[in-house]
């Protein structure tokens, strides 16, 4: 099949053509014609198979006949649960919609100033992109007229509702025409996803092309026990001396930690930045720009990343810490291997990390194959079953790097950014997070 098949508007399937697609994904195939006929969707797919476009080019379909409803507001709207993935899907819609007339695609994220946000509003536009909180505080000052809306997409909605936006997005639904198509991708149809599916959407079609816990196939996983910290640390730095690796996300479990090793690193000679929740948008716009353009090798991150980071010169990731779910991890590996390309996920584990580590490989039906480096090899077996008793975590609780409180360990500033936030929500407390043993 080919997208010229899908009947898809000329100027459409131009655009398509200036990225050099020609075959839809599986998820494409099944999910455009199920959408163009003006059914609600409840579509799962694994993450790098080309969803944005599943949704996006329905979308413009719609927006390539002109609307009979008189209006400055959005015809199209899609919520995301990170500013990150909103920012991939407005450059999708600004890269697919580059030969229709009039179509404006505008962002509301939090961390924008309002000023902006709301001069942004008041002119007329096609698509809005938004994170569920901004969107609702522009709801409720009346900012928003969604009198020809036409279609609501959720993407990533399991992630959406896991951080605790169900009633926001329940609130801006019932804004909304009753008349409008939504379209649901989701990872699960389960839990909270399905009880909102059965409120708010009209007997939807479902389209599951494969399973979250499918394997990446184009993805080699491996996995190097570590017996302590610094173990762990000789182990990533020898890791990323390899001339293999383009570009890498390495993932950490804090903010605090994603930025004290980003700065270790470019101690260390890597072109490397932090990127996570606690940086401001202008921060975390100006780093992802530099890796899609090269200019980091090496991207530090906390979860915030592991979804909506579509960046093709990503050879390897790295979990240096675990995540804390499971699903996690395919999201995270996820952001190697994209369109079609081959990655390397690498995870550290020791003792501690044996339940994580089970319960991820149960997740995903595999076990990662054990790996070790001549010289670097681990001094203990790796447990996944609880120690009687407990047992201490390793490594103690001192910081990373100089104790003077100078700032030391943090690059310099040479266009990198390497803010360190103030930790929330319990992340990266003084004197808990973790410290690099001397080499």
């Amino acid at each position: 099949m080919t997208f010229a098949e899908l009947n898809l508007h000329p100027a459409v399937l131009q655009a398509l053509a200036d990225c050099g697609y020609n075959e839809p994904t599986p998820i494409q195939a099944q999910a455009i014609p199920e959408a163009l006929a003006g059914h609600d969707l409840m579509a799962s797919a694994q993450t790098g198979t080309g969803k944005t476009a599943a949704f996006m080019l329905p979308a413009m379909q719609r927006l390539a006949t002109p609307s009979p409803v008189k209006s400055r507001g959005p015809r199209v709207l899609v919520l995301t649960p990170t500013r990150e993935l909103a920012t991939q899907v407005s450059e999708a819609a600004i890269k697919y919609g580059k030969h229709l007339p009039k179509v404006k695609t505008v962002s509301i994220l939090g961390g924008m100033p309002y000023p902006l946000q709301n001069k942004l509003l008041s002119q007329p536009l096609e698509i809005l992109v938004a994170t569920p909180g901004r969107l609702i505080d522009h709801i409720q000052r009346g900012r928003i007229d969604f009198s020809r809306l036409e279609m609501v997409v959720l993407d990533e909605a399991d992630r959406m509702l896991d951080m605790g936006f169900l009633e926001d997005v329940e609130t801006i639904l019932n804004a909304t025409p009753a008349s409008r198509q939504v379209l649901l991708f989701s990872a699960t149809f389960e839990g909270t996803v399905a009880k909102l599916a059965e409120r708010m959407l009209k007997n939807p079609v479902r389209i599951q092309v494969a399973a979250q816990t499918a394997r990446h196939e184009n993805i080699e996983q491996r996995l190097h026990v570590v017996d302590d910290m610094e173990h762990k640390n000789k182990l990533l730095e020898y890791l990323l001396a390899d001339t293999d690796i383009s570009q890498a996300i390495v993932f950490t479990s804090t903010k605090r930690d994603a930025d004290d090793l980003a700065g270790h690193l470019y101690d260390l000679g890597h072109h490397s930045a932090a990127l996570h929740g606690d940086m401001n948008q202008r921060e975390r716009n100006r780093t992802l720009t530099q890796l899609r353009r090269g200019a980091l090798r090496v991207l530090v991150a906390t979860d915030v990343a592991a979804r909506g980071i579509d960046v093709p010169g990503i050879s390897h990731v790295i979990n240096y810490d675990l995540p804390k779910f499971a699903e996690d991890y395919v999201h995270r590996i996820g952001r190697t291997g994209r369109a079609g390309a081959s990655g390397i996920a690498v995870s550290f584990a020791s003792n501690r990390d044996g339940m994580h580590l089970k319960r991820i490989e149960r997740f995903i039906g595999l076990e990662i194959p054990r790996h070790t480096v001549a010289g670097l090899e681990p001094k203990r077996p790796l447990r996944t079953e609880p120690k009687p008793g407990g047992g201490k975590r390793f490594g103690g609780k001192p910081s990373y790097g100089n104790k003077s409180g100078s700032g030391a360990g943090k690059p310099r500033n040479e266009g990198f950014n390497h803010s360190r936030a103030t930790p929330r929500h319990g992340e990266g407390k003084s004197g808990g997070h973790k410290k690099f043993a001397p080499r």
